[in-house]
């Protein structure tokens, strides 16, 4: 089943009609989909799709050509690089033709010379018949074909870096499935395709063993095999994202942790917010300069991965690995509360607020922290929201409520309109809170949502 990509579709359908040369660079980390998406998009049209290997360029070029060759109907000949492979697939050419290089990457692994002989390609051979799709996996390597200096500055005429799924299209594709199922499936797997589709849906804690805690998983060396393609050197970036895993999210606390020296931190940082991996949050009311930053793991596989399995890598070898669900459930609470900024972002987009955010994050100060706060600037007006992932009873539920007004008051907003919510599993008595003035949803909102995606 293909999920979503509406707008990815559209964005290569709207470079396919252009009836002009096209070069897309499509980008982003290995299993979000892609290839499912190209192939998807190729479906019906003139095309030829290529998977890259690590084989060197001029056995890439004569693989290249030989596929080509009995797509196009081209004769077989024998080509030494892609230049001769592009010369000839131009002459068979009649009419708009995608060509998909998919792992591009392990070209530019391959051989330094990759950029210089597609700039050829592309400003010598091809011309307004050619939609041109470079798609790689890693990210560092295909953010170079954009930089300043590289042989291909400038030649694409559109790049698209492909980020996993939100909650509510990973929702769509287990319609079936209890929603708290799929929040926990979500905690472990994000938005990546190729790891929620390893689920079902159906009994959660025995497919979870069997997915993530198997030494013949395919997820079981994911982390790992991510991290050497794209870093070599990994020892380091291991420790910070055990430390971030672990709840360590100061800088400090970071290094104290991994080992290394605080004034080494922000490159080691900096190379993991590249990949996306990490994230850098300050609370929302403060400038993105604010020295207040907070780190933490931008991917739910990873945070889960170095919180529940890396530590017990032992164990489960030797088969004496046990669960533990409290942890787990705690962990998902975390992984909730991203969850519910993406229940607000859709209706805020559906205007179904009291008012449009333009801003929403986390608040926190010293040992005081709000959940969620989403900000108007212009219009000052604000909405405090706490997430708990459990079931609240009505005097919970009011209890929690008016600490939130509590800390509010910490913000330092006092001329600002606010309102106040909740959201947990489910919430008793919604029907009374919401006729006092307070915002609350549980979970079974969320399907109203889902409902109109």
């Amino acid at each position: 089943m293909f999920v979503n990509r509406k707008d990815e579709l559209a964005l290569l359908e709207s470079l396919h009609s252009s009836d002009k040369k096209e070069i897309l660079i499509l980008y982003g980390r290995r299993r979000v989909g892609k290839t499912e998406l190209v192939k998807r998009f190729i479906n019906g049209k003139s095309a030829i799709y290529f998977l890259a290997d690590r084989a060197g360029l001029e056995s890439n070029a004569r693989r290249f050509y030989g596929e080509a060759s009995e797509v196009l109907g081209l004769p077989r000949l024998e080509v030494r690089d892609f230049r001769e492979a592009f010369e000839l697939i131009k002459l068979r050419t009649r009419g708009r033709l995608v060509v998909v290089i998919d792992e591009f990457s392990y070209l530019l692994l391959s051989d330094r010379n990759t950029p210089a002989v597609f700039q050829h390609v592309i400003d010598e051979i091809l011309d307004d018949r050619f939609f041109l799709i470079l798609s790689g996996s890693i990210i560092g390597l295909m953010e170079g074909l954009m930089e300043y200096g590289n042989p291909l500055y400038g030649r694409r005429t559109a790049q698209l870096k492909l980020k996993p799924l939100n909650f509510f299209h990973v929702r769509e594709y287990f319609e079936n499935a209890p929603i708290e199922t799929v929040v926990r499936i979500y905690s472990v797997t994000g938005g990546v395709p190729m790891y929620f589709k390893l689920f079902e849906g159906r009994n959660f804690e025995e497919e979870l063993l069997r997915v993530a805690f198997s030494p013949t998983s395919v997820l079981y060396e994911e982390p790992e095999f991510i991290l050497r393609e794209e870093l070599g050197d990994v020892h380091r970036y291991y420790l910070i994202l055990e430390a971030l895993a672990n709840g360590r999210h100061r800088v400090s606390e970071i290094a104290h942790y991994a080992g290394i020296e605080s004034k080494d931190m922000p490159k080691y940082l900096r190379t993991l917010i590249s990949l996306e991996l990490v994230r850098r949050e300050v609370p929302v009311t403060e400038s993105e300069k604010s020295k207040k930053a907070r780190y933490f793991i931008n991917d739910n596989f990873f945070a889960f991965w170095f919180r529940f399995v890396k530590p017990n890598r032992g164990k489960i070898e030797i088969g004496t690995f046990r669960m533990d669900w409290d942890d787990f459930n705690a962990y998902v609470g975390r992984v909730f509360e991203e969850v519910v900024g993406q229940f607000l972002i859709e209706l805020n987009r559906a205007r179904k607020l009291p008012f449009a955010f333009t801003k929403i994050g986390r608040w926190w100060h010293k040992n005081e922290e709000i959940d969620l706060v989403a900000l108007n600037e212009r219009k000052k007006k604000a909405l405090f929201v706490e997430v708990k992932w459990k079931e609240l009873s009505e005097k919970e539920a009011r209890g929690v409520l008016k600490d939130l007004e509590r800390k509010s008051e910490l913000v330092g907003l006092e001329s600002w309109e606010k309102g106040y919510g909740i959201v947990a599993k489910r919430v008793e008595g919604k029907v009374g809170l919401r006729e006092d003035g307070w915002l609350v949803w549980d979970l079974k909102d969320f399907e109203g949502c889902f409902r109109q995606e």
